[in-house]
């Protein structure tokens, strides 16, 4: 049985879309609330008959159904949430969706390269997403604040002979996508506190740059070892890297959390409950660009002035890998306890995780077959809407199960 109180919730959300026509605007949010009842369904099967399945396909075929106006019109409501909290985070992450069993789709990009035993190349096809989730302090999701869906288009191995990827201009390359998440965070949501959270794959200078001209704070796990600290872009004696630089750096304090057993996996070893005491450093540097940035010869590209954060696992056990992380981040870490603040939102980052398993396995939106790359689109953005209201139900019900349903 379908009551209003559980249903009402696509109306309010989508209160003020506009997509150029009030029958579009109320079948989308028709849809909402049917996979929002049955979100491991495929289209047919969530929709109640033939004629309202007839309906959610020409929605999503439809080319007048703007993925851009849809996402819009969440995102407002999301900054509004937002709002009642003096900070929030936005989780940045991207993932791949695969249709390589469906060949006959149009439209798909090629993602990761495998090698087979017979063949030399093998291709997966399907979309990529990236996805920026705003999440509170506390970890509750508020809604997602920008998503980009897109086909990954090869560079031909002439051009890549002509102009190395290194060499390119970063606007040019698939990693711009964190500096357009960045932009469109902050223009959604500038009067508070909102922090951009990433992996290690938003390690780029373009990035920091840009969060310090926009006057965005960012927190990025550190994935290169980088000379810091230079006075020239050219090679000089006696220069620093990052993790030496913070292993000098005095241990401000320690904590201890409880680390679960892990089974044995393709990609990491298994692995033995323990208890683990992590000491933390925390130091100021200067962030120098790259030597071969592309924009060295149009501009001057200056130093920023960043902080990282080291946790490091004191005594692991023998034969097991000691936890660490090098956190980089444009706010200030002045103490033991801004540090600490800095490695818990950092923890907060597996929110997304959790976010895209609940998208992939949940809603199976991989199993979709709807035939073109567009036609998708359209639909992974209505269920990455309707993914982060039953996600952020499922969380509210385990942390206050007595609350009303």
């Amino acid at each position: 049985m379908n009551g209003q109180h559980e249903t009402s919730w696509a109306a309010e959300e989508f209160a003020k879309v506009n997509l150029g026509d009030k029958r579009l605007n109320a079948r989308l949010i028709k849809l909402c609330d049917r996979f929002s009842d049955a979100p491991e369904s495929p289209i047919n099967q969530a929709c109640a008959d033939w004629a309202e399945t007839k309906a959610a396909y020409r929605f999503f075929q439809n080319g007048n159904v703007d993925v851009g106006q849809i996402l819009a019109a969440h995102c407002r409501k999301t900054a509004q949430r937002a709002r009642e909290h003096k900070t929030v985070l936005a989780l940045q992450d991207t993932s791949y969706f695969v249709y390589t069993s469906h060949p006959k789709t149009q439209g798909l990009g090629k993602m990761s390269l495998k090698k087979g035993k017979n063949v030399k190349k093998i291709y997966s096809n399907g979309l990529i997403v990236h996805t920026c989730l705003a999440v509170t302090t506390a970890g509750l999701p508020l809604g997602l604040l920008d998503q980009k869906i897109f086909s990954r288009k090869l560079r031909t191995k002439k051009a890549l002979k002509a102009k190395p990827h290194d060499h390119l201009p970063i606007e040019v390359k698939e990693s711009y996508r964190w500096l357009e998440a960045l932009e469109n965070t902050k223009a959604m949501v500038n009067e508070i506190e909102i922090v951009t959270v990433c992996d290690r794959e938003a390690d780029l200078y373009d990035f920091f740059r840009l969060s310090h001209q926009i006057g965005s704070p960012v927190l990025v796990r550190a994935s290169a070892n980088r000379t810091i600290n230079r006075n020239s872009r050219y090679a000089e004696k006696g220069v620093v890297k990052l993790w030496e630089f913070m292993h000098l750096q005095p241990e401000a304090g320690s904590y201890t959390i409880d680390i679960p057993k892990r089974p044995q996996r393709s990609r990491s070893k298994e692995r033995e409950a323990r208890t683990a005491t992590i000491a933390v450093r925390f130091g100021s540097f200067r962030f120098n660009p790259p030597s071969n940035n592309a924009k060295h010869n149009k501009e001057h590209l200056p130093d920023i002035e960043m902080n990282a954060v080291y946790v490091l696992e004191q005594n692991p056990p023998d034969g097991e890998e000691p936890l660490e992380w090098m956190l980089l981040t444009n706010l200030p870490v002045r103490s033991f306890d801004e540090a600490y603040d800095k490695v818990q939102w950092y923890c907060l980052r597996w929110r997304i995780e959790m976010y895209f398993k609940v998208l992939k396995s949940g809603f199976r939106v991989e199993e979709c077959r709807l035939g073109r790359a567009d036609r998708l689109a359209r639909y992974l953005t209505v269920m990455s809407i309707v993914a982060w209201r039953l996600f952020m139900i499922t969380l509210i019900a385990r942390t206050d199960p007595a609350a009303p349903c």
